[in-house]
Order: structure tokens, then C-alpha cells, then sequence
């Protein structure tokens, strides 16, 4: 990769992480475009959209754009793609202002109530507990 090239990558992975900063929202380049495999991340920046795990984005930029008049045609005035291709799980493609509007949405949640949200969920998966025995009771 050419230096124009390669400063052209990071000049868009920088606007990304500035986007999310000005809408409030954390987000880091990772070191070297992941190509280090930072802590396990070979991704181009880390969004800080819910808990403490970030998720993790490739930040791709094309000139003429070759590749991505299609999914704009196929998006139109709509705000969000599905692909979805057989045995595959499928992607979504959202336009920037869908995206900020839902990453702006989850950074704002209590990590109280997520864990809430997440203790019912577990004991929705896993059913109703099995009824304590008689020692158990008298432990109580």
C-alpha cells in the first residue's frame, strides 16, 4: 500500500472516531488499523456504544466509490439494508444518521439497568428454578 493510500485510510478512520466523539460517544483508532492485532483486534476503531466491550468497525473508503453504488442504489431513501445471503448471517448497512441515532440510544443506557435487563434474560433462557429441598428451606 502507497503512502497516499495508506494516509488516505487514516484520515477516514480519524473522522469516524471524531464523529462518534462530537455525538458524545467514545471511540479509539486501533494502533496501526489492527494490522497488529491489538489486544486481539484486528479492526480500525473501537466504538464504545454499550459496556464496557467495545464494538469493533473496518472503516473502508473508495474514490469512485466501486462497490458501494450498488448497496446505494439498493438502500434508496430507505435508512437500512439487510444483505442476507444463504447460511450466512446476514449485514445491515444504515446511513450515518441511522447509525448515531441508534449508537447515541445505547450509549445512554443505565449499565444497571442493562444488567437487569440481562439477569432476565438469563433466567428467561434458562426456566424457573428448581424447587429447593427440604434443608435448603430450613438453611433459609
Amino acid at each position: 500500500m502507497g503512502k497516499a493510500s495508506r494516509d488516505k485510510g487514516l484520515r477516514r478512520e480519524r473522522a469516524i472516531v471524531e464523529i462518534h466523539t462530537k455525538c458524545g460517544m467514545h471511540a479509539e483508532r486501533v494502533p496501526l488499523s489492527g494490522a497488529l492485532r491489538y489486544q486481539g483486534n484486528g479492526a480500525d476503531v473501537d466504538l464504545y456504544v454499550r459496556g464496557a466491550a467495545p464494538l469493533k468497525a473496518e472503516v473502508k473508503a473508495r474514490g469512485e466509490g466501486s462497490g458501494f453504488k450498488t448497496l446505494e442504489r439498493w438502500l434508496g431513501a430507505n435508512d437500512a439494508l439487510f444483505l442476507v445471503r444463504d447460511r450466512a448471517e446476514p449485514l445491515v448497512v444504515v446511513r450515518l444518521h441511522a447509525w448515531l441515532e441508534i449508537a447515541s440510544r445505547s450509549a445512554r443506557f443505565d449499565p444497571d439497568a442493562d444488567a437487569a435487563r440481562r439477569d432476565r434474560r438469563g433466567a428467561i433462557e434458562d426456566g424457573p428454578l428448581p424447587p429447593a429441598d427440604a434443608i435448603a428451606r430450613s438453611a433459609a
